[in-house]
């Protein structure tokens, strides 16, 4: 990544940044921040991932997602940087799918000339493509057990990985963590020299956020935070105006109507715990049906018993098929290459085991149809559909067939 980005001329040198890193709630953070410094009136772009439709999703540049000429522009010249590159590099050896990703966004929001960009790091943070941005601020959303085999098999070995990116004499902003994640932060921020501002769990103002869930409302009181550490002050009337505006794709999205039918992309145990919180509130007592897709490499037992005490049934389905080869490059993402679903049958029996009735329909269409039956039938039942990142694109397809 480093020879990539000198081979583009250090695009992500050309504007401030902000790293957003953590287990969840990074993408939610990043859209909350990047929204706030834009309605103060500085030019912001946003780093997201993954996409659910268009990799074009990921760039985000004055609040709306970058236009179709200037996204090409900026892949086709870092493809171009990616070919002399991997001309440089050992056999067996070439730049990632991600790689180019993140690298296009950086040419991008040169080219847009913004003044910040809030940058989500994709796994871990040490090795991550995004580590190489001169971040002003950093933020750590959370930590759970997730992507294990390559971040560590503890808190603490995960968390290492992630503050491993906060730069010297920066600002470190830090969500909720567990005391022993929190000791960590404090020890790494005196070592950088680094100033450590903790997250309250709500925000400053009295305020309806957009976005549903008590979940959303801890981001966006962390994501004030970051913004203020990086403007210094802001503006209440400004932020209580995002607040009530900004939606975030597919965290507690209402997709649907008849059932009213929510989208999530709650992947790991931490993340199905604070859909159950969020649900709750959201639901208010309502029966609640969820189409269930997990990826293979998941905790899909502990997810499920988080989820399980807010849910009526459970309609177990499997991811649909994907391509690991990356568009047009030719080069295959490794990390995609061992990502596969997990069964339809495994997940009933993970649902029988915490008590929850489940029906297998490995056909992820057939299982949404069957889903909003289910919900239909029940007096002001709901659907949520939720398990992983993958599952959005391939909802709103099943919703709307004739979106595509």
């Amino acid at each position: 990544m480093h020879q990539l980005s000198t081979a583009l001329g250090l695009p992500q040198h050309r504007f401030a940044s902000i790293h957003v890193v953590g287990t969840n709630g990074k993408s939610s953070v990043t859209r909350m921040i990047a929204a706030l410094l834009e309605a103060h009136g500085v030019g912001t772009g946003a780093c997201v991932s993954p996409h659910a439709l268009r990799w074009s999703e990921r760039v985000l540049i004055g609040g709306g997602q970058i236009g179709d000429a200037e996204f090409a522009t900026a892949v086709e010249r870092t493809a171009q940087a990616a070919e002399v590159v991997n001309r440089s590099l050992e056999e067996g050896e070439e730049v990632t799918q991600f790689e180019v990703a993140t690298a296009a966004a950086f040419v991008a929001f040169a080219a847009a000339r913004v003044k910040v960009a809030v940058v989500e790091a994709g796994l871990g943070g040490r090795l991550d493509a995004t580590n190489t941005i001169p971040s002003r601020v950093t933020v750590l959303t959370s930590i759970g057990l997730d992507h294990t085999a390559w971040l560590g098999e503890t808190e603490l070995e995960i968390a290492a990985e992630k503050l491993a990116v906060l730069r010297d004499h920066t600002i470190l902003v830090l969500g909720r963590v567990s005391p022993e994640v929190a000791a960590l932060a404090t020890e790494t921020a005196e070592v950088r020299g680094a100033k450590l501002i903790i997250a309250p769990e709500e925000p400053g103002e009295a305020m309806e956020l957009r976005a549903a869930g008590r979940f959303q409302r801890r981001n966006f009181a962390l994501a004030c935070e970051a913004a203020k550490a990086f403007l210094g002050e802001l503006d209440a009337t400004l932020v209580t105006e995002v607040g009530a505006s900004l939606i975030v794709p597919g965290r507690l999205e209402r997709v649907a109507e008849n059932p009213p039918t929510l989208l999530d992309a709650a992947h790991n145990p931490d993340g199905a715990a604070a859909l159950a919180e969020g649900l709750g509130e959201v639901a208010a007592g309502r029966p609640v049906v969820a189409c269930l897709a997990a990826l293979g490499d998941k905790d899909a037992a502990s997810m499920i018993r988080a989820l399980a005490p807010s849910l009526e049934r459970v309609i177990c389905t499997e991811l649909p098929a994907f391509p690991v080869d990356g568009p047009q490059t030719g080069h295959i993402d490794t990390f995609q290459a061992h990502r596969r679903s997990f069964p339809a049958p495994q997940l009933a029996r993970l649902c029988a085991e915490a008590g929850l009735a489940a029906e297998q329909e490995p056909d992820f269409a057939a299982a949404v149809k069957r889903g909003r039956e289910l919900a239909g039938e029940l007096p002001e039942g709901m659907l949520l559909i939720t398990g992983s990142h993958y599952v959005l694109a391939s909802a709103r397809a099943a919703l709307d067939p004739e979106s595509g």
